[in-house]
């Protein structure tokens, strides 16, 4: 199968440090997925964030289920943190099921002190032709999601 790119940007009224904060902790990953999906984080960072990870870079962290409706496997991310910019970037290299090759780089940079972007690249080759589109519209649902989050007014949740 050919090697598909994906890039999603969303601009959030949110400071970056927040947004960070948010997006790379278990609650914040499968507030974005839900209701589709839902993800468990991998042995070794259960407990904590991607920030917690910064010895583990280039050691596999185990997989990670993915969880149709929060509750049914669907497929797993055999999980490798490959680089690690805390409170700005990071990058992830796994195989999957439906993906024997699936990275995935997220970065937030700031706008200004009240907005960010989160910019979402991936880089996947699909088992089964058509997926580089699920995959597409599942991070667009993602971005809705986080979109919404941040537009809530008050302080982060």
């Amino acid at each position: 199968m050919p090697t598909t790119t994906l890039t999603r940007t969303s601009t959030l009224p949110r400071p970056a440090a927040e947004v960070w904060a948010r997006v790379t902790t278990p609650a914040g990953i499968r507030h974005e997925m839900r209701p589709l999906l839902s993800m468990t984080m991998p042995p070794r960072l259960r407990g904590g964030t991607l920030d917690d990870a910064r010895l583990l870079l280039g050691r596999p962290l185990g997989k990670a289920w993915l969880l149709a409706g929060g509750v049914v496997p669907v497929d797993f991310d055999d999980m490798t943190l490959v680089a690690l910019e805390p409170g700005r970037r990071f990058h992830e290299s796994s195989r999957m099921l439906l993906f024997p090759r699936w990275e995935h780089e997220r970065t937030v940079d700031p706008v200004d002190d009240a907005s960010c972007t989160v910019t979402d690249r991936l880089v996947l080759e699909p088992r089964v032709p058509g997926t580089g589109h699920v995959v597409d519209r599942f991070f667009a649902h993602r971005h809705r999601r986080l979109a919404a989050w941040a537009s809530r007014s008050g302080p982060a949740r």
